[in-house]
Parts: structure tokens; sequence; C-alpha cells
């Protein structure tokens, strides 16, 4: 599903999102990502919630963001509370929500000038 023109005011836009992966300024990723409002995707080494640890948020801290969107991957799912100190300690909101559902949060933040990250679980 495209979801947003591909680029608003050279920030990253998350342009589809589906069962092949999700697309991020033209280029289709299939695993995992990082996505920064400004900056650089990143791999996110991850493919389940069961796996994550306090290391993989903080990958996502270290971007310094004032609210990351956690995609969960298709089906809502929380991650434990104590992966999420990294984000907790500094202060950075999270949200969880489905990984379609965050990539279109996620839009719709960086169109309001946010500084906004998605942290997307994508299965390989």
């Amino acid at each position: 599903m495209k979801l947003q023109p591909d680029r608003i005011d050279s920030a990253n836009v998350i342009g589809a999102h589906g069962p092949e992966g999700v697309t991020v300024n033209g280029q289709l990723h299939r695993s995992s990502i990082v996505v920064p409002f400004r900056g650089d995707v990143a791999a996110w080494p991850c493919t389940r919630v069961e796996d994550l640890r306090a290391e993989h948020f903080e990958q996502v801290a270290r971007l310094q963001p004032e609210v990351v969107l956690f995609g969960s991957g298709p089906k809502l799912q929380f991650a434990r509370p104590e992966t999420l100190r990294p984000l907790i300690e500094r202060g950075i909101g999270i949200e969880t929500m489905d990984t379609g559902a965050a990539c279109r949060t996620y839009n719709i933040l960086v169109s309001e000038g946010r500084s906004v990250v998605a942290a997307l679980l994508l299965a390989e």
C-alpha cells in the first residue's frame, strides 16, 4: 500500500509496506529496520518480539528522538518492559503498534516535523 510522497523536506519517508517488506525513500527493506526522522536507515538485528533485548532499544535511544514508534510485526505485541529501559531512562516516549500502523503514524509525525524514529520488526 502506497502511503506518502517519496520525500518530505529531506526527511525519511516510508513509501509502502506489505508482506514483501517496507519501502523507505524508494528502497525496499525485507529485514527489521530503524527509520530515523533524518539520517541513515539502519538494520535492526531482530525479527521476533520474544527475542528483543535492551540492546535493541539502546540502538534506537542513541538517535535521541522525541518518540519511538515500535512496529511489532503483523499483529500488536508488546515488548517486555525491561527491554524498553534505555528509552525510559532518557525520557523518550514509546508507542507500540503493528508494523503497518507504525509506518502510517511515522509518516504523519514526520510531516508535522516531529523527531520520530520507527523501529520496525519484519519477519525474514
